[in-house]
């Protein structure tokens, strides 16, 4: 077993740490989502940090991330520091970690510092804020910024938009953020990032009317865009689940 990893130089005090991140994982109980990976709140000195465990890739993917491809820790780690630099918020990186079997990776981690947030754009789209509205175009004018800035996040999703109200506004952050392009994005290339936000016509059109002021988008067309690649991607997705469970035998009539 061999480890590879690499850090912010003010974090040079948790070089224990990150040798020894696997056995803290497992012994840590503060998970704060489990799926194809794993998310835990662990205090690494008197850091209060998030440490993200990736799944061990089958063996071909082992294969590839050892030797052609960035690991997904790795994208995580460096994508960070790229956000960092075009002042972009995403919590602030410590560290990828990788581990090696025969020279293989196995298990990876990406850590870093707990974002304090008051809640995901999941909230407003779900439930009745007194000021969702306001939420929504400002989160609008944040997605214009990132596009400004050449930044296309792949899953941008609402459990991946976390929210801090401030004095002034509100201050967005993103996560989940190995899969990333760093380009150039168009206004109306830009309409079709909102569509894995599962919003309503309705709240389209208050984002649409602000990414349309800030990009001198015609508003009809911000808005028909946007619109157009919410119903493709809802399609998409409700298409996959009706094959999937015909494939499990199912024949009743989805909802």
């Amino acid at each position: 077993m061999s480890i590879r990893y690499e850090y912010k130089s003010d974090y040079t005090s948790l070089i224990a740490s990150f040798e020894s991140i696997r056995e803290l994982f497992s012994n840590d109980n503060h998970s704060i989502h489990k799926a194809r990976n794993e998310l835990k709140i662990i205090s690494l000195g008197d850091i209060k940090t998030v440490v993200k465990s990736f799944k061990v890739p089958h063996l071909l993917n082992r294969i590839v991330y050892s030797f052609f491809r960035q690991s997904k820790a790795d994208k995580s780690y460096h994508n960070a520091l790229r956000l960092e630099e075009l002042g972009i918020s995403t919590p602030s990186p410590i560290a990828k970690i990788e581990f090696f079997e025969s020279g293989l990776l196995s298990e990876s981690f990406f850590i870093s510092e707990y974002f304090d947030y008051d809640f995901t754009i999941r909230t407003p789209l779900l439930e009745p804020l007194e000021d969702r509205d306001v939420i929504f175009t400002a989160f609008a004018a944040y997605t214009y910024d990132l596009h400004q800035k050449g930044v296309w996040h792949l899953d941008y999703s609402p459990g991946n938009i976390l929210i801090k109200r401030t004095e002034e506004s509100y201050q967005f952050s993103i996560v989940d953020i190995n899969r990333m392009e760093f380009r150039s994005i168009t206004p109306l290339e830009g309409c079709e990032n909102f569509n894995k936000l599962w919003a309503s016509n309705e709240e389209l059109e208050i984002m649409g009317r602000e990414y349309a002021r800030l990009s001198g988008l015609d508003e009809k067309v911000t808005i028909a865009e946007m619109k157009r690649h919410n119903d493709i991607n809802k399609w998409t997705k409700n298409f996959k689940k009706r094959l999937k469970n015909l494939l499990k035998g199912d024949f009743s009539t989805p909802a």
